[in-house]
């Protein structure tokens, strides 16, 4: 059986033994490269073209085709029949990604695709009518309820109340995703007259690092959410002043020197809102904040462009999506003939 890497690719690849036999590769004072460098830059860059989540995924199902009894290479029957044993146990869009997983493989190793059959992809189709479901989408966080974790936390003491109320007000008016908030540094922030300014040094949509600003402007005086006075508050009271922004925090009131896990924010999520007993707590997710931004956002009266700008979303489609729920109830014809006087 191949060894596999964290990619869910094979650790050795159909060019990596030419390398060397191509000419030298020089550092940038001119000294050549050993062999074992130059594979070890080459097997970094090949694992940078893929995002993490994407590496992880792939990893994953190339993991459970194994356990399943599969040996790689294989042919279209094979997978024809792993299919067939999971068809009614996992979701059409799961198999999808599996079969994308084994796909990449076969490709980055150069054997035939057993994938690219026209009768595997009309199958997955028909397994999607028969058992595909909703996908189950993460509730939207409306800007009141937000408020309502602010006012509790604002109520409470410690380091750990200041920092979950500027990780939920700068998650929700930034729009950020979960692995993007906890990978905020010190040095990422740039304070002006009228607010905050992120620069995102890597985003899901900016996996090249150009890097993406997002502007985060102060709340009104009277106001119950600022988040970048929320965010100055946690920042003088932690006393940070280099290296990660939301940082762990032990059970004695230490801080630590790591960052927040991704998941850990979705827990902060979950326990604010069950403190303030919203009913529809188990449906929030991290992405509460981006779909929550959107709709409140347009609901106050943002224009398309202006949501679309903040919430960095590359798609038309998805921001509408968002529009479209918020005007669900407020732009409804059964609503117009419900209203109408008899």
């Amino acid at each position: 059986m191949t060894k596999i890497m964290t990619d869910g690719i094979s650790e050795s690849s159909q060019i990596a033994p030419a390398l060397m036999q191509a000419g030298a590769v020089k550092h940038q004072d001119g000294t050549t490269l050993s062999e074992q460098e130059v594979q070890q830059r080459h097997r970094l860059f090949i694992a940078a073209a893929t995002a993490d989540n994407t590496r992880l995924a792939y990893r994953s199902a190339i993991r459970h085709f194994h356990a399943w009894g599969g040996v790689l290479p294989c042919e279209t029957a094979v997978v024809t029949r792993y299919l067939l044993n999971y068809a009614a146990t996992l979701s059409p869009r799961t198999l999808a990604l599996r079969l994308t997983a084994l796909s990449q493989w076969h490709r980055f190793q150069s054997f035939p695709d057993p994938t690219d059959h026209p009768e595997l992809r009309k199958m997955l189709r028909g397994i999607g009518r028969t058992h595909g479901k909703p996908k189950k989408k993460a509730r939207a966080l409306p800007l009141a309820d937000l408020e309502r974790m602010v006012v509790a936390l604002s109520a409470q003491s410690g380091l750990a109340a200041l920092r979950n109320s500027a990780l939920l007000q700068l998650a929700f008016f930034g729009a950020f995703r979960r692995s993007e908030i906890v990978s905020l540094q010190l040095q990422h922030l740039a304070w002006e007259p009228a607010g905050l300014v992120i620069t995102l040094m890597r985003s899901k949509t900016d996996q090249q690092g150009l890097g993406i600003t997002r502007a985060i402007p102060y709340g009104a005086a009277d106001g119950i959410c600022c988040p970048a006075s929320a965010l100055k508050r946690w920042l003088a009271a932690a006393g940070l002043t280099c290296g990660p922004v939301f940082r762990r925090i032990t059970r004695w009131g230490r801080i630590g020197d790591a960052a927040l896990y991704a998941g850990s924010v979705n827990a902060i999520l979950a326990s604010s809102a069950a403190a303030v007993q919203l009913p529809y707590a188990p449906e929030l997710s991290s992405h509460s904040f981006r779909r929550g931004l959107a709709t409140s956002a347009h609901l106050a009266g943002a224009n398309f462009l202006d949501i679309k700008r903040q919430g960095g979303w590359r798609h038309d489609g998805t921001v509408q999506g968002y529009i479209e729920e918020a005007d669900q109830f407020r732009n409804n014809a059964a609503g117009n003939l419900l209203k109408r006087k008899s």
